[in-house]
C-alpha cells in the first residue's frame, strides 16, 4: 500500500525565496533588470542612498536616452520607484534581493532557455527528441563533457552545475523539513552533483556521513565546492557512471534528487534496481523530483520556461513506486511539496528479505 501526502502551503508559508519569481515574470522585464546587474545600477542603489537621475548618470556607463529607458522598464517592472526626483530600491525588491544569488541564477536560466524556446519550440511539442538535438539547453547539459577533466570540459561542466547547485541550495531544505535524515547513518547520493544536497543534509545532521556518486569532472568541481564548509570531512566522492559501473555498498539511505528525470523508463528501471540492491536492508530510498509541468492559473512565467523545456521528461510518481514495489519494498509514501511548481518525495523501505527484480 502506498501512502500519499499533499503538504499544501498557504502564502505565508511558502518558502521566502519564491519571492525572485516576481521579477522574471516576463522577458522585457528580466531582461532590463539583468542589464541593471550587469551595469552595476542595482548595487549602486543597494549600498547608497536614493540617487537622482544625474547622480546614476555619473554612475552607470549608459547614454542619457538609454539610462531613461532603462529606468522606466525598471519602475513598471516594480524593481525600482521614484522619490520627488530620486530613484530607490522597492521593498519587495530589496527582500527579493535577499537572495540575489538566486536571482542571478535563474535570470541566466531563463535567458539561456528562451533562446530555445522561440527558435525550436515547434520541435518540442512534435518532436522532442528532434528538439534535444537541436537546444542549446541540451548542450549545456552535456554529461559528456563530464567524463574527462580538460579545461574545455571543467569550464562547459562547471557551468551548468553553478545553475543546479544553486537551485538545489533553495529547494533541498523542503525535502529535508519533510524526511527525517537524524534516523540514519550512511548517506549515498546518485548523481550528487557537487555535493549541494549531501551538505545541507549534513549541515541539518551532525551526525550523517555522505558520499556522491558522479561523473569525475562533476566530482572535481564538487570537491572545490565543498572544500572551505566545515561538513566536507563527512562527504566523500566517489566517481563513476551510475548506467555502467557498480554503485558502493553499505548505506542505509540511498537518494536522487532531480537526477531520474534525465532518462528514459528503461534506464530508470536499472539505476532503481542498481540502487536497491546497493541498500542495505531495512534501509529507505528517497526520490526528490519535480512533478509533471503545470502552468498554473497564473500562465506561464519566464523563469518557468527553463522547466518547460524538461516537461516532457519530468514524469509522475507511478514508475518510481512500481519499481519500488517490484524489488519488494514496503512502507511506500509519496509526499507532494508546492514551491514554485509542484515537487514530490518517493520514499520505501527495503525489507529484511528483498528479493529483487532486475
Amino acid at each position: 500500500m502506498v501512502r500519499s501526502d499533499m503538504e499544501r502551503r498557504n502564502d505565508d508559508s511558502m518558502p521566502g525565496y519564491l519571492c525572485v519569481d516576481e521579477f522574471i515574470k516576463d522577458m522585457v522585464a528580466a531582461r532590463a533588470l539583468t542589464t541593471a546587474f550587469e551595469l552595476k545600477l542595482i548595487d549602486f542603489l543597494a549600498f547608497g542612498p536614493p540617487a537622482t537621475f544625474d547622480d546614476l548618470k555619473k554612475s552607470v556607463l549608459s547614454t542619457h536616452s538609454g539610462l531613461k529607458l532603462l529606468l522606466k522598464l525598471l519602475v513598471d517592472s516594480g524593481v525600482l520607484e521614484t522619490d520627488s526626483d530620486r530613484y530607490l530600491l522597492t521593498p519587495g525588491f530589496s527582500a527579493a534581493l535577499e537572495y540575489r544569488d538566486l536571482l542571478l541564477t535563474k535570470l541566466e536560466f531563463s535567458h539561456i532557455a528562451a533562446h530555445d524556446f522561440i527558435d525550436s519550440f515547434s520541435f518540442l511539442t512534435a518532436d522532442p527528441l528532434e528538439f534535444m538535438k537541436r537546444a542549446g539547453m541540451f548542450r549545456l547539459f552535456n554529461y559528456g563533457n563530464a567524463l574527462e577533466n580538460t579545461p574545455e570540459n571543467r569550464k562547459q561542466t562547471a557551468r551548468w552545475m553553478r545553475i543546479t547547485t544553486m537551485l538545489t541550495r533553495y529547494e533541498a531544505p523542503a525535502c529535508l523539513s519533510l524526511h527525517n535524515f537524524a534516523q540514519h547513518v550512511r548517506m549515498l547520493d546518485i548523481g550528487g552533483n557537487s555535493g549541494e544536497f549531501a551538505l545541507q543534509a549534513c549541515r541539518a545532521n551532525p551526525e550523517l556521513q555522505a558520499t556522491v556518486f558522479d561523473l569525475p569532472v562533476v566530482c572535481d568541481i564538487g570537491h572545490d565546492h565543498l572544500r572551505t564548509e566545515p561538513e566536507s570531512a563527512r562527504i566523500h566522492f566517489v566517481t563513476g557512471n551510475a548506467r555502467a559501473d557498480d554503485l558502493p555498498a553499505g548505506f542505509d539511505l540511498i537518494t536522487f534528487k532531480s537526477m531520474l528525470h534525465d532518462w528514459p523508463d528503461e534506464v530508470v528501471r536499472t539505476l532503481l534496481y542498481k540502487a536497491c540492491n546497493a541498500l542495505e536492508p531495512g534501509g529507505k530510498l528517497l526520490i526528490f523530483e519535480r512533478g509533471p509541468f503545470e502552468t498554473g492559473e497564473a500562465g506561464l512565467s519566464y523563469s518557468n520556461i527553463p522547466i518547460l523545456l524538461f516537461a516532457h521528461t519530468l514524469r509522475s510518481p507511478d514508475l518510481y513506486i512500481e519499481c519500488l514495489e517490484e524489488n519488494d519494498f514496503h512502507q511506500i509514501r509519496v509526499q507532494w511539496i508546492d514551491l514554485e511548481m509542484p515537487f514530490f518525495i518517493v520514499t520505501g523501505v527495503k525489507k529484511t528479505d528483498a528479493v529483487l527484480q532486475c
